[in-house]
């Protein structure tokens, strides 16, 4: 999208994809991020067009990537500390989901304890 590609020039930027497993060509979603002071901070996080709504092929893209981003919250010494802003309509799906929590306006952060679990949820090691 073309969210995506201004993403992609600013060099403070860092995107990741998820694919599966035997299909690597196919991109069902992308993560755009950066580095704050204490914490990581998502830009975008966006499903496959053909992962969103009803019919969607797979589940569970968006959860993945958020696990995903907590770790490499906890690997960079941020204690899986996560912020990004939510769109309003969404605060309550996002609390319910992943345990975030809204800090004012449409800020959500994720902590320690709700990243340890979804890390959990989708990392099996």
């Amino acid at each position: 999208s073309d969210v995506c590609s201004s993403d992609l020039k600013q060099p403070d930027r860092d995107i990741y994809k998820i694919t599966i497993t035997g299909n690597p060509g196919i991109i069902q979603g992308l993560v755009s991020i950066t580095e704050r002071e204490d914490h990581v901070y998502i830009h975008l996080i966006e499903s496959a067009p053909f992962n969103l709504g009803r019919n969607k092929v797979y589940l569970g893209v968006p959860g993945n990537l958020f696990a995903f981003v907590c770790r490499i919250s906890f690997h960079r010494g941020f204690d899986g500390y996560v912020s990004f802003t939510s769109k309003t309509q969404l605060i309550e799906h996002y609390e319910m989901t992943i345990g975030a929590k809204n800090i004012g306006g449409q800020l959500m952060v994720i902590t320690t304890d709700a990243a340890l679990k979804l890390i959990d949820k989708y990392f099996k090691t």
